[in-house]
């Protein structure tokens, strides 16, 4: 009933592509596949980068925005990841989505047209009031920086 309820509640967001498109690998995935849209295979030597084309484009609802990632498995198996690490992709973009893979590794990586490079996750975001002042309220923390909560 819960599922069921969430299906009819979920946003509709508006895709426009070549190929495949999207896809979420199950009913529990949180991440949208996105694919490889390349006619011929694109090899990624280690410590270099490629763009990879998806010929995707979206119209994500007002209010959401995209969070592209890169895909674990390809990470931990091959040590690709994305060259941005996170792309935020907001509700106003209609372009096409750019993917670019970083090898990492040491051997060379063969990107094949329909592969899944990477996803996207779809998520809520709230934009704050900007409120200029002379100085902050204290806090435990302060201002440590990296490390200050500790290593466990």
């Amino acid at each position: 009933m819960i599922n069921k309820l969430k299906r009819l509640l979920r946003p509709t967001m508006r895709i426009k592509h070549e190929g495949q498109g999207p896809t979420y690998a199950n009913e529990n995935a949180a991440g949208l596949d996105i694919r490889a849209a390349n006619e011929n295979p694109i090899m990624i030597q280690p410590g270099e980068w490629a763009d990879i084309p998806t010929e995707l484009a979206v119209e994500i609802p007002e209010g959401y925005f995209g969070m592209v990632v890169p895909r674990s498995g390809l990470g931990f198996k091959y040590r690709l990841t994305l060259i941005n690490d996170v792309g935020i992709i907001d509700s106003d973009y209609r372009g096409n989505i750019g993917i670019r893979l970083l090898n990492e590794g040491t051997e060379p990586y063969m990107v094949l047209g329909g592969e899944r490079v990477a996803q996207m996750i779809i998520t809520p975001y709230t934009q704050v009031r900007l409120v200029r002042v002379a100085s902050l309220t204290d806090s435990e923390r302060g201002s440590k920086g990296f490390g200050s909560t500790g290593r466990v």
